[in-house]
C-alpha cells in the first residue's frame, strides 16, 4: 500500500440539476409506491434551461399526476425565479404502460422458499459493496465529508445564513491517507452559484462559509481542519452560473458521489428512478449489507463485496470478497460466512429491506431523499441496508 497519498471524492447540493434529476425520478417511484406497493416503475429525466423530460415505464393500478410531482421537487429546489422557474418550465413526458401479465403482483413476505427461488431477476448487473473503518456509518472519509458539507451548505442557505447561495453547489474534499489512514484533511474546494439578485465576490463567500458552515460543522471531527487546510471557494474568481439555466441534468450521472466518492468500485447503473424489483438498484444495498456488516464484526478493516446475477436467476451466479489484506480472516472464509448468513435473492432482499412499504412509512417520501446525502452512509432516514444487525453472527 502505497505510504502517503491524497484521495478527493465529490458531492452536490439537492439543487444541482442532476441531483435534480434523480430526485424526481425517485419522488415519482415514492408516489407509485405509496398508491401501489406492487408496481413496476422505472422513470428517467433530463432538465435544461426550462424545460424537463421525463420518461417512465410501469405497470400499476395506481394514478398519479407525474408532472405535478416533478414541478413540486422542482419547486422545493428553492431557485428564485429569475434563475428557474419551476412554475411554468415545460414538463414533456414521455409515458408507457407495460403489460401487467408479465410483471406479477407479489408480496414478497408470502412467498416461501421455493416460490423465492422461482422469482428471477430481470436483468443483468455485477454490483459492489463496500465499507471501510474511516468514519462511524463505516464510509471512506472523503465522501462522507463532502456530504456532510453538501447538506450543511443547503442548510444554512435555506436558513438565510448565507442566502446569497444558489441551490446549486459542488464540494470537493481531499483527504491524506498514511499508510491507508486518513491523517488530515488537505483541501475543501467549493463551486457555488449565487443568487443573480445578490452578487457576493469569492473572498465574502469564502469567510462566509467559514464562518457558517465549514467552522462549526467540522470543529470536533477526530480530524478537523488545520492551519494547512487550503479552502479554495470558486478559485476561478468568478461566481458561477448554476442551475438548469446553465448546465443540464440527467439521472444516474451522479452514481460516485451516490455510492462511495469513487474511493471504491461501483456498478455503474444508476440507483435513482427504479422500483425495488430492480436488482441493478437493490442488489447495490444489499452488497453494501453484506460488506458493511464484515466490517461492523471487526472481520476486515475495509471489505469489497461483489455481486453478479443473470436473467431469470433469483440469487446471484457469483459473489466474490475483497479485504485488501485488511481481513483477520481469508476473504474465502467471509465468503463462505456471507452465504451461509444472508439471502441474496431479489425476493429476500426485498422481503428483508421491507422496500415495498418503505414509502408508506415516510409520508414525505423515502426514496426521493436518498440522493440528498447518498445512498450509502449517514442519513436523515433509517435505511435498512445501514444496519449492521447480522455483524454478531459473522463474528
Amino acid at each position: 500500500m502505497t505510504k502517503r497519498f491524497l484521495f478527493t471524492s465529490d458531492a452536490v447540493t439537492d439543487g444541482h440539476p442532476d441531483r435534480l434529476c434523480d430526485s424526481i425520478s425517485d419522488a415519482v417511484v415514492d408516489r407509485f409506491l405509496l398508491q401501489d406497493p406492487y408496481c413496476r416503475i422505472v422513470a428517467e429525466c433530463a432538465l435544461s434551461k426550462n424545460v424537463l423530460f421525463l420518461a417512465a415505464r410501469f405497470a400499476t393500478e395506481a394514478t398519479i399526476d407525474i408532472p405535478d410531482v416533478a414541478r413540486g421537487v422542482l419547486h422545493d429546489a428553492g431557485y428564485h425565479k429569475d434563475d428557474f422557474d419551476a412554475s411554468h418550465c415545460s414538463v414533456l413526458t414521455s409515458l408507457i404502460l407495460m403489460d401487467d401479465q408479465v410483471y406479477p403482483r407479489l408480496e414478497e413476505k408470502d412467498l416461501d422458499d421455493h416460490d423465492l427461488d422461482l422469482l428471477g431477476v430481470r436483468s443483468q448487473a455485477s454490483l459492489f459493496g463496500y465499507a471501510c473503518n474511516q468514519t462511524a456509518e463505516l464510509m471512506p472519509l472523503p465522501i462522507s465529508l463532502a456530504r456532510r458539507l453538501a447538506v450543511a451548505f443547503n442548510q444554512a442557505r435555506r436558513r438565510k445564513d448565507v442566502d446569497a447561495l444558489s441551490p446549486d453547489c459542488t464540494i470537493q474534499v481531499g483527504v491524506e491517507y498514511e499508510a491507508g489512514v486518513p491523517v488530515r484533511i488537505a483541501s475543501i474546494t467549493v463551486i457555488a452559484g449565487t443568487v443573480a439578485t445578490r452578487p457576493l465576490s469569492s473572498l465574502a463567500l469564502r469567510e462566509l462559509m467559514i464562518q457558517e458552515v465549514m467552522g462549526p460543522l467540522l470543529k470536533d471531527d477526530p480530524i478537523p481542519m488545520d492551519s494547512g487546510t487550503e479552502i479554495l471557494v470558486n478559485p476561478d474568481g468568478a461566481s458561477p452560473k448554476s442551475g438548469p439555466r446553465f448546465h443540464s441534468g440527467m439521472t444516474g450521472r451522479k452514481t460516485a458521489s451516490d455510492t462511495y466518492g469513487a474511493y471504491a468500485r461501483h456498478s455503474g447503473s444508476a440507483l435513482s428512478g427504479k422500483d425495488p424489483s430492480r436488482i441493478d438498484r437493490v442488489g447495490a444495498y444489499m452488497a453494501r449489507y453484506a460488506a458493511k456488516n464484515v466490517v461492523a464484526a471487526g472481520l476486515a478493516q475495509q471489505c469489497e463485496v461483489q455481486l453478479s446475477y443473470a436473467i431469470g436467476q433469483a440469487a446471484p451466479v457469483s459473489l466474490a470478497v475483497q479485504t485488501f489484506g485488511s481481513g483477520i480472516l481469508g476473504d474465502e472464509v467471509i465468503r463462505e460466512r456471507l452465504l451461509d448468513l444472508f439471502d441474496f435473492r431479489l425476493g429476500a432482499i426485498i422481503r428483508d429491506f421491507n422496500l415495498r412499504h418503505l414509502p408508506a412509512l415516510h409520508r414525505e417520501g423515502f426514496y426521493r431523499w436518498l440522493s440528498a446525502t447518498g445512498h450509502m452512509g449517514e442519513s436523515r432516514l433509517a435505511l435498512p441496508w445501514e444496519r449492521t444487525d447480522r455483524s454478531p453472527l459473522l463474528r
